[in-house]
This record gives structure tokens, C-alpha cells and sequence, in this order.
């Protein structure tokens, strides 16, 4: 079949034609997606479709006016080609001022639609910042009740190894004077072992010294007789033998005498010793538990001010402006917390900052003063320095 070359015209009327039907349909599309994005979306209407011949078309549209329709078609939206089909019929010979009409109408409709998503956007941004402040402060909150909570078991903990310390320093205590008293007991207990064993003795060397003096007289008198017997022959052997048994006699009851008398000394020297070393070291003992105690007392003291000083600063109520400034205050409590006096020993130079330190400290009153007496009478006068925060 020999093919139909038509004209050149006829060729433009027919891209004119395909280009204003493109545009008729894009128009109607932003219509609908508009409307659809304000409001639900309502049942489409059928529209019908009519393609313009292009000898239908008037003869001024020329392919300026092509070129205007064919780029209205391409910034439009990209949509489904399966919408309904049934749309209503356009005007078979639209002119130039319906084309701009319904140009500008769709311009229009995009804008509005622009300054819908923009102010979308806009509330979306508010709404996100709202839901930022409200996370911050959300966060803070919690970080102050965390920070709370940490400092009442920071003191609850103190006041546990507070009491744990008081605990184990009693116990110790008593275990001194347990030992004290089990070494006094001990001494006692060897001094009247050590004087039992010394009478014992005495008792020995004196029926020792009995039966040799009985022994002693008993040979005397064999020997008074034997030399009554014999005396003509023997009284000068009697005599001499008489005077060398005396003689060792005395000397043997001198050395007895003499080592009894020495041991005795010795006996005694070493009771004395031992019993200064036993005084020494009480003395010696004594002294350094009075020093640990005194430590003690002074340690307890330090931390009773520091609990003290941290509770004034939660009643203190800063004046503003005053951050960073310092005052020092002296002040006197009673054995049960209650203040006796307050005097501010270095102001900070504002009446108001040095009036509301002191205002703090009665607030805060009374205080927990330690159950040690001397740790109580040195935290009852207290100098501390404060610094507005």
C-alpha cells in the first residue's frame, strides 16, 4: 500500500491539536489534586475526552502558543494515566483567553497549594520545637529529682558510716578495758602465785634448817657422850674437832643466810621491774587511746560543721545579684542544735547578702550534734565561709 504524505500544515495543526487536548487534561488534573488535598476527597465526575480535529482548530493558534501549553504540561504534576476517563467534554474551540484563563487558574491552584504545604511545614516546625522544649524541660526535671535523690543517699550513706564509726570505736573500747582489766587480774593472779611459792620456800629451808639442828644436837650429844667416855684421851680431839664442826656450821648457815638473803633481793627487784614496765606500759597505753580519742573527737567535730554548713546553704535563699560573693559567720549552738548566737565575723559587703546568710542559719535550725561529748562541745562553735551561688 503506497503510504499518504501529509502536508506540512496539516502536520502542525495535528501537534497543536495533541498539545491543547495534553493541556485541557493537566489543567483538570491540579484541579482535582487540590481540591483533594483542602478537602476529602468527593466521587469524580465522568469526563469525557474529545479529540479536536485539526481542521476544528482556529487558524490563529500558531506553535508559540503550543510551546506555552506543551510547558504548562511539563511543570505540572506527574499522574496516573489510568484516571477516569469519563471527564466532561471541553469546548472543541477553545481561544486564546480561555487558554490563559485556565492557565492563570492553574498557576493560581498551585500557589495555593505551595502556601498550603508551606504553611504545613511551618506548623510542623512549631510543633517539633514545642515537642524539643518540652523534652528539655522534661530532662532537666528529671536530672534535678537524680541529682536530689544522689544527695539523700550521699547523706544517708555519711550518716551510715557515721554510726558504723561510732559502733566500731565503742567496741574498741570496750576491748581495751576488757584487756586492762584481764591483765590487772593476770597480775594479781601471779603476785599471789609468786608469794605462795616464796612462803613454800621458807617453809622448806626452815624444817631444812630444823632437822640439820636437830641432826646437829643429836651428834652433839653422841659426841658429848662418846667424849665423856673417852675424855681423858679425847677432850683435846673433842676440843679442836668441837670447834672445826662449829666453825662449819656457822659458816655453813652464813652461806645459807647469805643466798637466802640474795634470792629475796632478787625476787624483790624483779616484782619491782616487772611492776613499773606493767605501770609504764598502762601509762603508755592509756595516753595513746587518749589521743586516738581526741582525733576522733576532732574528726567528728569537723564533720558534724560540714553537715551543718551544708544544710544552711539548702535554707539559704541568695539574694540575686550576689552570685559569687563571700561572708564568714560565727555561731554558737546549744548541746541539743538550738542556736545561742550568730555574728557575721567578714561581710561580703551587701546587707542584704550578710542579713540573708544569717536568716539561713536559724532556718536550718536546730542541728544533729554528735552524741561524743567532746566532739559535741567543738562543733558547738562553728566558722564557716559561704559563697553565693
Amino acid at each position: 500500500m503506497k503510504k499518504f504524505q501529509k502536508p506540512p500544515y496539516q502536520q502542525k495543526q495535528n501537534a497543536i491539536a495533541l498539545g491543547f487536548t495534553l493541556g485541557v487534561h493537566v489543567v483538570a488534573i491540579v484541579g482535582l489534586l487540590y481540591l483533594g488535598m483542602s478537602k476529602p476527597l468527593e466521587q469524580p465526575k465522568k469526563l469525557t475526552t474529545t479529540l479536536v480535529k485539526p481542521e476544528d482548530l482556529p487558524k490563529q493558534i500558531d506553535s508559540e502558543t503550543t510551546a506555552e501549553n506543551q510547558a504548562t504540561e511539563i511543570q505540572g504534576p506527574i499522574v496516573d494515566d489510568t484516571l477516569p476517563q469519563n471527564l466532561p467534554a471541553t469546548p472543541s474551540q477553545p481561544n486564546e483567553q480561555q487558554l490563559a484563563a485556565e492557565k492563570q487558574k492553574a498557576e493560581q491552584a498551585q500557589q495555593a497549594k505551595l502556601a498550603e504545604q508551606k504553611r504545613q511545614a511551618d506548623e510542623a516546625i512549631k510543633a517539633k520545637q514545642a515537642d524539643a522544649e518540652a523534652k528539655r524541660k522534661a530532662d532537666t526535671d528529671a536530672k534535678a529529682k537524680a541529682d536530689a535523690d544522689a544527695k539523700r543517699k550521699a547523706d544517708a550513706d555519711a550518716k551510715a558510716k557515721a554510726d558504723a564509726d561510732a559502733k566500731r570505736k565503742a567496741d574498741a573500747d570496750a576491748k581495751a578495758k576488757a584487756d586492762a582489766d584481764a591483765k590487772r587480774k593476770a597480775d594479781a593472779d601471779a603476785k599471789r602465785k609468786a608469794d605462795a611459792d616464796a612462803k613454800a620456800k621458807a617453809d622448806a629451808d626452815a624444817k631444812r634448817k630444823a632437822d640439820a639442828d636437830a641432826k646437829a644436837k643429836a651428834d652433839a650429844d653422841a659426841k658429848r657422850k662418846a667424849d665423856a667416855d673417852a675424855k681423858a684421851k679425847a677432850d683435846a680431839d673433842a676440843k679442836a674437832k668441837a670447834d672445826a664442826d662449829a666453825k662449819r656450821k656457822a659458816d655453813a648457815d652464813a652461806k645459807r643466810k647469805a643466798d637466802a638473803d640474795a634470792k629475796a633481793k632478787a625476787d624483790a627487784d624483779a616484782k619491782a621491774k616487772a611492776d613499773a614496765d606493767a605501770k609504764a606500759a598502762a601509762a603508755k597505753q592509756a595516753e595513746q587511746e587518749a589521743a586516738q580519742k581526741k582525733a576522733e573527737s576532732r574528726r567528728i567535730a569537723s564533720t558534724a560543721i560540714r553537715d551543718f554548713s551544708n544544710k544552711i546553704e539548702r535554707a539559704w535563699r541568695v539574694p540575686q545579684g550576689t552570685s559569687g560573693k563571700r561572708v564568714t559567720v560565727r555561731f554558737t549552738l546549744s548541746d541539743s542544735g538550738a542556736v545561742l548566737s550568730k555574728v557575721i565575723t567578714r561581710s561580703s559587703g551587701d546587707e542584704a547578702l550578710d542579713a540573708s546568710i544569717l536568716a539561713a542559719i536559724d532556718a536550718a535550725a536546730p542541728y544533729p550534734m554528735p552524741e561524743d561529748p567532746d566532739a559535741r562541745r567543738q562543733a558547738r562553735i562553728a566558722n564557716p565561709t559561704f559563697i553565693a551561688k
